[in-house]
């Protein structure tokens, strides 16, 4: 299994990597704003899609809308600070699959995860 860790902050997206790796996913792509995720995700080779919300040059909601235009299927789980309802309910009918406000616990993502794989059926 290959995943996308879409986020401008590099700290971030190591507390992710580390969390991930607990359940066994190592194999990791890594992009910094939402142009890369964009670019990214239509190569194909990810199972799952790590993004974040706010960060330069494209939003993540922004690339969001983007790879489902494109006819990108691969589970996405958004994984932000923003945790007003309205932005959850966004992301969902921008096709999230689940949706993580930061911070969390290793445990918290490890479950989001599992639980949307096992929706896609892909976990």
């Amino acid at each position: 299994m290959k995943a996308l860790i879409v986020d401008d902050s590099a700290v971030m997206r190591k507390i992710v990597i580390n969390a991930i790796a607990q359940m066994g996913i190592t194999d990791v792509g890594h992009a910094a704003d939402g142009q890369e995720a964009v670019k990214e995700a239509l190569s194909g080779n990810y199972d799952l899609v790590l993004l974040d919300w706010n960060m330069p040059n494209m939003l993540g909601i922004d690339a969001l809308k983007v790879i489902r235009a494109k006819g990108i299927t691969t589970p996405v789980i958004m994984v932000t600070t923003e945790a007003e309802k309205s932005r959850i309910l966004e992301a969902i009918k921008s096709g999230a699959n689940n949706y993580v406000v930061k911070p969390f616990q290793p445990e918290h993502l490890i479950g989001k995860i599992k639980d949307t794989l096992a929706k896609a059926g892909t976990g």
